[in-house]
């Protein structure tokens, strides 16, 4: 299946983020997410970014390798993710535009 991620984020690095992703198939949404994420995150898991809209695209592939959209959590805190996926912040390291 091939989906597509589309995210907008508003926030700063001072107060996080909150970011909302929609996952199409074609030309219907699919669902839709509420992803919050703080600063710190970012700076951990993406060291070069100064925007979450690349990680937190990578983010949402990483979850739509593993499961269905309608099976991603409709509002959580980027970090959540390596509570169900172990291998999340090593894969998403590893992926970062700067590696």
């Amino acid at each position: 299946m091939t989906w597509t991620v589309e995210v907008r984020c508003s926030g700063d690095r001072r107060v996080g983020w909150t970011c909302f992703a929609g996952i199409r198939e074609g030309d219907r949404i699919v669902s839709e997410h509420e992803i919050r994420l703080a600063g710190e995150d970012l700076v951990r898991l993406a060291p070069s970014a100064t925007d979450p809209t690349d990680l937190v695209e990578r983010s949402v592939s990483f979850l739509l390798e593993r499961e269905p959209p309608t099976s991603i959590l409709r509002t959580f805190d980027l970090t959540v993710i390596s509570r169900f996926f172990p291998e999340y912040e090593a894969t998403i390291k590893a992926e970062s535009p700067t590696h």
